[in-house]
């Protein structure tokens, strides 16, 4: 895509909360920086004049940023315009005609269920002559339903002009892995079995699902967050060095990941569910979807074989962060080495959020001759400035023909696939209350390696 620009950006779901939170407030920071260059259509089912979406712009914008400038307002909003009618209304798509330019992106933050409708409305429209579709997660509910989804749009468009937008992916310390592991020589020979003894991989919230009990309760930690956000993290941790710069490139050494990790068995995965979940508006009585999961997973190549790959996410825990840690061998309990069997395992940690860092623990002796952890710490906004929000980068990312960072369809089907199992056949959901890090049975899970460990979190400002 890298001759491709867009020349007009379509945005199906305009008046949504996602667009409100994230999307239009995205479209003000690039026109702040110079770097929107084109119309914005926003389409939804509302009946709103111009000037009306235009308001509900302003005020989205204005309670997602502290600085607020109007000038920059007004001339974003001189880009924008509104059409109202539903997604399946094929006199929706012929009103869109009339407005559009060449090149146009379309970004769909609609429902899973309408994404193949809506592209083949466009078809029909005629209105994909060189244009890409943009499809907010998830893609598919399950292998079978993520197949039918990729034939259907198969069926219009080349796979190449169908962007997967996964938010977690443009997120700062994401886009920084890759870099951080093959730029630094000291951390490359340390990116293996041979000094890796285990990898955890944790996504926290200490929120309920309160407002979302419906939504929820038909999704679940697995798919919400599991197959899209942490197997992607996973495949950019664990993943070999590409052998180029390009998309393809990164891409092949990504999938071989995904390819080389078997589907996780039932018994390794523990479900959880906390207590008052099932009072929440819209969760079905006696549901069983799980609000916190963990999971064992393996990776069958040269590089990892023999470390296991532990997985968590959950509701309603303790505190809300993500992270990645890397717990490494022990060192041999040398003679010379006071107390030598309290020395711990030296940890890397690279923590995504909140306030984007890296941590390298390593131990040393104080004055009293007593072990205690050295802790070597750096926040990417110190030192590499503030980043950009997720949907600023992927937006620009979009427009400007660039598909590094978004996910494809290759390793969607692949991650359905490892985690087929679990949802094919689910175990019970355990209780666990409010505020602890989930069910007992997790902590089984790790039994005869390093217990979980407590996320790193920012120190109190």
């Amino acid at each position: 895509m890298a001759d491709w620009n867009a020349g007009a950006l379509v945005i199906f779901g305009i008046t949504g909360d996602l667009a409100a939170k994230m999307t239009l407030p995205a479209l003000y920071r690039l026109e702040q920086r110079g770097e929107l260059h084109c119309p914005v259509i926003g389409t939804a089912t509302a009946s709103l004049s111009r000037a009306e979406f235009t308001e509900l712009a302003r005020r989205s914008v204005e309670k997602a940023v502290d600085d607020f400038d109007p000038a920059v307002f007004a001339r974003l909003s001189r880009r924008l315009s509104y059409l109202s009618g539903e997604a399946t209304d094929p006199e929706l798509y012929q009103a869109l005609a009339s407005h559009l330019t060449a090149r146009p992106l379309y970004y769909l933050a609609l429902p899973p269920s309408l994404f193949a409708t809506v592209a083949e409305r466009l078809a029909a429209a005629g209105l994909l002559t060189d244009a890409r579709v943009a499809l907010e997660k998830p893609f598919g509910s399950d292998l079978a339903s993520a197949r039918e989804l990729r034939g259907r749009l198969n069926e219009i468009l080349d796979e190449q002009h169908v962007l997967l937008v996964d938010h977690f992916l443009g997120k700062e310390p994401v886009t920084e892995i890759e870099y951080l592991r093959f730029a630094n020589h000291v951390l490359a020979e340390l990116w293996d079995r041979d000094s890796v003894t285990a990898i955890q991989i944790t996504m926290a919230e200490n929120l309920d699902v309160a407002g979302r009990g419906r939504f929820y309760d038909q999704v679940g930690a697995l798919r919400d967050v599991v197959q899209n956000h942490l197997l992607q993290l996973l495949a950019l941790v664990a993943m070999d060095a590409p052998v180029g710069s390009s998309v393809a490139d990164l891409r092949a050494k990504k999938l071989e990941i995904f390819r080389a990790i078997p589907a996780v068995e039932p018994a390794d995965c523990v479900r959880g569910q906390y207590e008052g979940y099932q009072g929440v508006p819209g969760v079905a009585p006696g549901s069983n979807t799980e609000t916190y999961v963990a999971l064992k997973l393996a990776i069958d190549n040269w590089r990892w074989a023999g470390v296991p790959i532990f997985l968590r996410a959950g509701k309603c825990l303790p505190a809300s962060a993500t992270e990645v840690r890397l717990i490494f061998k022990h060192t041999p309990r040398l003679r010379f080495l006071p107390d030598a069997a309290q020395v711990e395992a030296n940890q890397l940690v690279l923590r995504i959020s909140p306030d984007p860092a890296f941590r390298l623990r390593l131990s040393g002796l104080d004055s009293a001759r007593q072990w205690r952890p050295v802790r070597l710490d750096t926040t990417f906004e110190r030192d590499l400035g503030a980043p950009r929000s997720p949907y600023e980068r992927l937006l620009a990312d979009a427009l400007a023909g660039d598909d590094r960072l978004f996910a494809w369809q290759d390793a969607v089907a692949e991650s359905w696939r490892i985690l087929r199992p679990a949802l094919a056949y689910p175990r019970p959901a355990r209780w666990y209350a409010p505020g602890t890090w989930g069910p007992s049975a997790a902590d089984d899970l790790v039994d005869g390696y390093p217990a979980w460990q407590p996320p790193w979190l920012p120190a109190p400002r």
